[in-house]
């Protein structure tokens, strides 16, 4: 169950701040790296469909890998997934941690609809203290600040930068927002990739 919740929650992660009635239709396309032919690859779904994928010129591939409570340092650009608790604060479903150059992306706190009734908050590290039941950080935001609960079992990823180097048989990936074309295929601008195994 963590694990699906996990995965579902890179949905967020690149929330746009623009108008959506003016983007493309798009949709998200998760599995495994079959076949790479230049710019184009072939990917296994999960539900087992085949799709090819169109890496646009200036596509942003981003490695995702595990990380830990000691990755959260003060001035750390998160995201976090979480379930609003009686006292005010967020219980961590999930917590991501951005690269320097993504700061800034999704930055507030909103529903989510990773599970019911939770709540998304992306925003900068603050000050974190120890807690009954784990680190409690606060999370500034611009117009607010959450203080984030992250338990000792809850997932923790880290964004990282990358090339089309990164893209390789096997591995796992996620697109977000890919544009799907007249013929079927996708084109994809922004890409994660697992690292060591991750399955996104």
């Amino acid at each position: 169950m963590k694990k699906s919740v996990f995965a579902g929650a890179f949905a967020l992660a690149f929330v746009a701040t623009g108008s959506f009635a003016q983007q493309p239709q798009t949709q998200r396309v998760k599995g495994t790296i079959e076949k790479i032919e230049g710019d184009k690859l072939t990917v296994k779904q999960r539900d087992g469909a085949v799709v090819t994928v169109a890496l646009a010129g200036n596509v942003q591939v981003v490695g995702v890998t595990k990380a830990s409570t000691a990755d959260i340092k003060e001035g750390s650009y998160i995201g976090s997934g979480a379930m609003p608790q009686a006292d005010g604060s967020q219980k961590a479903i999930e917590v991501h941690i951005f690269a320097d150059v993504q700061r800034g992306t999704g930055d507030g706190h909103r529903p989510w609809d990773g599970a019911p009734n939770s709540t998304m908050t992306n925003g900068e590290v603050g000050t974190t203290v120890s807690g009954v039941d784990g680190p409690v950080i606060t999370v500034r935001y611009k117009g607010g600040e959450k203080k984030i609960v992250v338990g000792p079992n809850t997932p923790i990823v880290k964004y990282i930068i990358s090339d089309k180097a990164e893209l390789k048989q096997g591995a796992s990936i996620n697109i977000t927002n890919a544009v799907k074309k007249a013929d079927g295929a996708f084109e994809a601008a922004r890409i994660q990739v697992g690292r060591d195994g991750l399955a996104l």
